[in-house]
């Protein structure tokens, strides 16, 4: 006779017999050799995953590029990625590489090389800036609050890295992307704080020091 103090016996519905939970937890994992498996409770094997990012990543474009060699064409992956820290901090990169997470990767380390720091006026730009890079010519004016970002989507992915919320755009020149997220990067940098302009009243007050 079975013993009626035992637990009961769980069957699958394949019909093999199910494993209990106080069984499950006497059990010790074992590989193929029959051999216990450790388990890797190392400290500095920590997913990197789990710290906060310094930098946020948004990759603009992707673009499939062929160039034509002795055996026929060679099919690479060229991207465009932009990083920030929310801040007064971004950068861009362009890149290629023979897949598409090698092209993001490089273009990726090429971005965190390139970054640059630009001055802001609270939530905005000091000032109107125009620049141009090949055939982009991209002009920003600063905004008042509530605002917001207007803007076309190569220009409004990179400000959204920043900790600019108000700001007014337009592209005058070509379409092409690379060129367009360079000349914004360049009338980033080129922005002067308030205190440092040149203006009349600075004028003045430098004659009368000189005096």
């Amino acid at each position: 006779m079975a013993d009626k103090t035992s637990e009961p016996r769980v069957i699958n519905k394949s019909g093999t017999l199910k494993m209990t939970d106080k069984v499950a937890a006497t059990k010790e994992a074992r590989d193929m050799s029959g051999r216990p498996m450790r388990r890797n409770n190392r400290r500095d094997r920590v997913k990197a995953d789990a710290a906060p990012k310094e930098f946020e990543e948004v990759t603009i474009n992707i673009d499939r590029v062929s160039r034509t060699v002795a055996g026929g064409r060679r099919m690479r992956f060229k991207a465009l990625v932009a990083i920030g820290n929310k801040k007064n901090k971004v950068g861009v990169g362009c890149a290629k590489g023979n897949d598409v997470t090698t092209a993001v990767a490089k273009a990726t380390a090429k971005a965190k090389k390139n970054m640059i720091t630009f001055a802001m006026d609270g939530e905005t730009i000091c000032h109107e800036v125009e620049t141009k890079v090949t055939g982009a010519d991209v002009l920003m004016k600063p905004a008042a609050p509530g605002t917001g970002i207007i803007a076309g989507g190569v220009v409004r992915s990179i400000i959204g890295l920043t900790g600019i919320k108000n700001l007014i755009s337009k592209s005058l020149g070509s379409t092409n992307k690379v060129n367009i997220a360079y000349a914004v990067v360049e009338g980033l940098r080129q922005q002067v704080p308030r205190e440092k302009w040149n203006t009349t009243a600075t004028k003045k007050a430098a004659k009368k020091e000189t005096k």
